[in-house]
């Protein structure tokens, strides 16, 4: 059965298209036919991350209006064989996405035994965000440890309780905290909030902490996923993410300051 994931963050600039591209990736890596849509009308960063920006030929609204099919605008991914992608428009209006045409595209894309669809949604509570959020059944809610964050985070959860599908069905869209951006250390001295402190505001299970690092930025100027680069902690972190969101039991890394050893400690290292 098709499973539908919402990325989705009341901030923008945490991180959520980095995460929709590293999720989406790493589903596909473990043999689940996977696709990630775009739904950051007006923008359109997806491709970018992923790579594909020259391959864009017919984009999101396109399929809606009946311009091409959606076969025609699906990007299918070089390096993974079950990953796919649905660009953005970057010259429509947000108001060009309708709630009609997005079920029809969702429902087609379930229909080709897709199993996993992941809506890369826009900041804040617009018309692309709330369709983005309206068929879901996971969310994943993107936040830095940081208050303003994670307060318009909170009004987020607030509409995924009660203006979804499964909401209004008597429902609950499965929702989870994605962390980005956590450096311990500086949580240590006060200028970040833990993740014991996030989950406490939101309370929501944490799926995933994601270091920071200059991995990230590198690895999407490249037009690489992060998750591409398995020897970097981000990538390490997100895979530990899809394995949580397929069931698995994984402890959380990268969450505490790397003690140094004596040696490092006498020579400097």
């Amino acid at each position: 059965m098709t499973q539908i994931i919402v990325v989705t963050s009341g901030k923008g600039g945490v991180g959520k298209t980095t995460t929709s591209a590293s999720l989406a990736c790493g589903l596909a890596q473990r043999g689940k036919k996977t696709a990630v849509i775009d739904f950051d009308v007006g923008l359109r960063n997806l491709d970018l991350i992923m790579g594909c920006e020259r391959r864009v030929v017919y984009d999101f609204v396109n399929v809606i209006n009946g311009d091409c099919t959606l076969k025609q605008a699906l990007i299918r991914d070089k390096r993974l064989d079950s990953l796919y992608v649905l660009a953005a428009s970057q010259t429509r209006d947000k108001d060009a996405l309708t709630q009609d045409g997005v079920e029809r595209v969702l429902k087609e894309l379930a229909e080709d035994g897709f199993d996993y669809i992941l809506c890369d949604s826009p900041a804040g509570i617009e018309r692309g965000a709330f369709l983005a959020m309206y068929f879901a059944d996971i969310a994943v809610v993107v936040v830095n440890p940081e208050v303003s964050s994670v307060r318009d985070s909170d009004r987020i959860l607030g509409l995924l309780a009660a203006k979804t599908r499964k909401a209004e069905q008597g429902g609950k869209v499965k929702d989870s905290l994605l962390l980005t951006r956590y450096n311990p250390a500086r949580v240590e001295v006060g200028e970040m909030l833990s993740i014991k402190d996030v989950e406490e505001i939101l309370g929501i299970p944490v799926l995933g902490v994601i270091p920071e690092s200059p991995d990230v930025l590198n690895a999407s100027n490249k037009g690489e996923p992060v998750i591409l680069e398995p020897q970097t902690p981000a990538a390490q972190a997100y895979e530990d993410a899809v394995a949580r969101l397929l069931g698995e039991d994984r402890p959380l890394r990268f969450t505490q300051v790397e003690k140094k050893g004596f040696f490092s400690k006498l020579f400097g290292g």
